[in-house]
Formats: C-alpha cells, structure tokens, sequence
C-alpha cells in the first residue's frame, strides 16, 4: 500500500510539471544569426527586451550566413538573421523563408596596421585597397568562413581585375553534402591567410599578425571601443557604397517544416521592425561611435 501512494505521488508530480515544460518549450524559439550581430554586442541589448515584452526566450546560434542560412534550410531553428541579400531571396524565393524584414545595416570596412605596408590608408574604393594589398604582398587575413563578410570580400577581389583562384570544397551537414565555392586572390599560405573563423577571432588573428581584414563596422568598434585592451588595427578604407551591408530577419517556412515554432518566430520579426527595436538599434552605440542603423522607421536616427 506504501509503495502503491508512492507512485502516485510521483506520477500526480509528474503530470503537474509537464504544463510547465510545455510553457517552457512554446516560449523557446531557435536563432540562427551571424557572428557580427553577436560579436558587435546588440544582441545583448535586444534580445532581453524583446523577452521582457514577449515572454519568449531566444536560444541564440552565432555563426556565418552561409552556415546560418543552412540551419534554415535544415529546419533547425525558428528563423534566421543575417547579412546576405542574395542569399537570403534565395532563401525565400526556394522556399526555405516566410519573407524577409530589413531590420538595419552598417558597412564593412577594410581594417590594417598603423604602419600600413600597403599605404592604403583614405583610399575610398576598396576594391582598388585590395590590389594594392595584393601587388604589395601585405599579409591579409580572411574569414574563409562561407559567411555574409566572406562573401562580400569574394566579391570586392572579383572587382580588383586580379586573377583569382576557385576552389569547391565538400562539407557533410546532417547527413547531406554541401559544395561550397571559394574564391581568393594567388598567394594562399603565403600573404593571403583564410582560417575559416568568425569575424571576432579573424580580427584578433589579424591584429596579432599586423595584417589587414575585412571587418563588419559593429565587430570592429566593439574590438575596438569596448574592450577593456582594445585593438591596434585601425580603419583604412570606408565610405564606398560596395561597403554597404544590409541584415534582414527571415522567419522560417512552416508549411516546410510545420515543427517549427512559427508564431513566435514572427513576433520576433514583428518586433525587430517594431519602432521599440528600431530606437534600440539607433541608440546602440560603442564608446559614442554608431554600430547599426535602423532601416524598417525612417527618421529614428538623427
């Protein structure tokens, strides 16, 4: 007879905490981002107001676009948010994404050492920067990470008129193989270093190699600003509109995959573009330098 209460006592606890787990998984949602939106700090001050606003809690999966937007397409988060834009109409327009929000941009910006071995320092066309740092030799480090930095830079060394080398390299993801398509200027392992890292350890590799990189504008004021060392390297070449770098949020298509948690997911959408989120992003600033412009409330930044 004791043993018998005993069981039904823990069964009675049992079924009183699955409502509880139940809460708690609906109030869950998966993020695939880019390093960059980590990185740069914002997403420490988003995500817990969009919380405090919501009750939905965001798990947060920081890695490059290209990686992010295969979460996607696996189904394995909610929705993503990264800084591809051809990519990301793929994205939707195969189906993978409900739509797409722009939520802000920044820039990417060419980042090197004082002494600058390439004298590319004030030069506004980078992919003029890139050639003299190739003709020169200079050490550049590359993300090499198939992510939305990588491919930007992909793009500015097809700009520089140099002769590139393509290289496909296999990846297996969940049991699926992805071919990925590299392309980079000739001098790998010898000037031009790629390690396949995220853009805050690409920044540290370069500061301790005194090399240059492409950086996003966010990243580097928060290596830059917001640590207690800082950083040595400084910004050598901005302010060209082939630098500009939109981010936009894709909720994840649930007549895809009806698993997913679709309704959280577009609060989340919803609220980015909110005018809440927007002043966020307006406000956010790193030792007083802006990381993020609004884009979804014209006129919220001044």
């Amino acid at each position: 007879m004791k043993r018998h209460y005993t069981y039904s006592l823990i069964l009675f606890l049992i079924l009183l905490a699955f409502p509880y787990v139940n809460e708690g998984a609906e109030n869950l949602i998966k993020m695939s981002t880019t390093t960059s939106t980590e990185n740069s700090g914002l997403l420490d001050v988003l995500l817990p107001e969009f919380t405090k606003d919501t009750g939905i809690k965001v798990k947060v999966f920081a890695k490059g676009t290209g990686a992010a937007i295969r979460d996607g397409i696996d189904g394995n988060v909610d929705i993503i948010f990264v800084h591809d834009r051809e990519r990301e109409q793929k994205f939707v327009s195969d189906g993978y994404g409900s739509y797409r929000l722009g939520v802000m941009h920044n820039d990417f910006v060419i980042i090197g050492p004082k002494n600058d071995p390439a004298n590319i320092k004030g030069m506004g066309q980078p992919a003029r920067a890139l050639k003299k740092i190739a003709d020169s030799k200079a050490k550049f480090v590359s993300r090499g990470d198939d992510s939305g930095t990588h491919a930007k830079e992909q793009e500015l060394w097809k700009l520089t008129g140099l002769p590139l080398v393509e290289e496909s390299t296999e990846i297996v993801k969940d049991n699926k193989r992805v071919t990925l398509t590299y392309s980079y200027p000739e001098g790998l392992g010898d000037w031009y270093m790629s390690i396949g890292q995220g853009m805050g350890k690409t920044i540290t590799y370069a500061e301790e190699k005194q090399a240059y990189t492409l950086s996003d504008r966010g990243t580097y004021l928060k290596y830059k600003f917001g640590r207690e060392h800082g950083l040595d390297l400084e910004i050598l070449c901005e302010g060209d509109p082939d630098l500009y770098n939109p981010y936009g949020i894709i909720p994840v298509n649930p007549e895809k995959y009806p698993h997913i948690m679709f309704e959280q997911a577009e609060k989340l959408a919803k609220w980015l573009v909110s005018e809440k989120a927007q002043g966020l992003i307006a406000e956010y600033k790193i030792q007083g330098h802006q990381a993020f412009f609004p884009d979804a409330i014209p006129g919220v930044i001044k």
